[in-house]
């Protein structure tokens, strides 16, 4: 099972508790056995800088399964997180990040820190050489994050980030399908990433810092929003003008924000909706694609596609024709870090043009008004 389809089943604070423990490699280990090739009979030397992030323990079990990685040092300015970490991963805590810095076996850094932490960290992270993966999003507003991906690209270190969406065979097949032109002219675009984490009080306790904006740049819309964004990006290419009604519904995290809806045009013309929630019960229909000659809808899962051009793809029933499903982000960082020729990683400039985009997004629902995304 992968990952994002074990926090599908399960509540995310289960999926916390489990993920700390060897439940976590069960469910991630097995995202990628490609991920576990030898490596020449070296180690993947790696560190955990910053273990803040709700995905960490998930990270943590899956380093801890492969074999060959060695995570060496683990960080956090909270000692006390790092040290958790470091007992689990049995890797050596610090307190002193030119430690990392300055190791030259460490090859790349798996960076789970607050988001408001994520520059100083990839800045240093980049001068010392090392690859990096950052968890999403690349900062907390469009200027630091294009100023993140100039530092990584300049230092031609390899870089991806937490955007597994890519990885799904379906969203592969859609790609295809329209890199071939398959879908015609297309018209329209829509995206949805909701969960029920403010209703289920899912950033209650270690996990506040998610919920307050000031820390982590955005709220539920920028937290789940951000995988769809990528995606329809992905998908159909840049956004021109962006405008959004974003919001907050219980208040149980104060003013931050727990649902949004946004507006996009790209610049090829598509029109683009994004919705983005932590108080949706059920999400049903992530994903329309609508063409001049084709059709597009995964509902519950699953994929129908109305295309005439290809056989058998009448819409009326799941579409099972699919690629293989590509391994998660973690996975590909790993194999990049090992030397291999991986093309499907996330650039730096693709992670700061959703931060850029949806930065926007925040401010044409606080104005009422469209704006264009900022650039680097």
């Amino acid at each position: 099972m992968k990952l994002r389809d074990y926090e599908q089943q399960i509540n995310r604070r289960d999926f916390i508790k489990a993920a700390g423990l060897a439940t976590a490699t069960a469910a991630f280990s097995s995202v990628t056995l490609a991920g576990k090739a030898a490596n020449d009979g070296q180690k993947i030397v790696v560190a955990l800088v910053g273990c803040a992030h709700i995905h960490t323990p998930s990270y943590a079990g899956y380093l801890a399964s492969r074999p060959d990685v060695e995570v060496k040092y683990v960080w956090d300015h909270d000692a006390s997180r790092a040290e958790r970490y470091a007992n689990q991963l049995k890797s050596k805590p610090v307190s002193d990040l030119n430690v990392i810095w300055k190791d030259p076996s460490v090859k790349g850094v798996v960076i789970c820190s607050e988001t408001n932490r994520h520059r100083e960290l990839i800045l240093a992270a980049a001068h010392a050489g090392k690859d990096i993966f950052a968890e999403k999003p690349l900062g907390v507003n469009a200027k630091e994050a294009f100023e993140m991906a100039k530092a990584m690209e300049d230092a031609k270190v390899k870089f991806t980030t937490g955007y597994f969406m890519r990885c799904d065979p379906k969203h592969l097949f859609l790609k295809d399908q329209v890199d071939k032109g398959n879908f015609g002219k297309i018209t329209r675009i829509r995206g949805s990433n909701t969960h029920n984490g403010s209703l289920g009080g899912w950033f209650d306790g270690e996990y506040r810092w998610m919920a307050d904006p000031k820390i982590a740049g955005v709220g539920a819309f920028g937290d789940m929003g951000t995988h769809s964004l990528d995606l329809m990006m992905w998908l159909i290419g840049d956004v021109s003008m962006v405008t959004a009604d974003i919001k907050a519904v219980t208040h149980r995290y104060g003013d931050c924000d727990e649902t949004g809806e946004a507006l996009l045009n790209f610049k090829n013309e598509v029109i683009g909706t994004l919705a983005a929630a932590w108080v949706d019960i059920d999400n049903p229909v992530s994903l329309l694609i609508s063409g001049t000659e084709a059709h597009a809808v995964i509902f519950k899962g699953e994929l129908y596609y109305n295309c005439p051009k290809v056989p058998n793809a009448s819409g009326q029933a799941p579409w099972t024709d699919l690629p293989p499903g590509l391994p998660e982000p973690i996975a590909q960082f790993l194999d990049a870090v090992a030397g291999k020729d991986v093309t499907t990683l996330v650039t730096p400039y693709e992670a700061a043009t959703r931060v850029s985009v949806m930065e926007a997004a925040y401010k044409g629902s606080k104005q009422r008004a469209w704006f264009r995304p900022a650039t680097a």
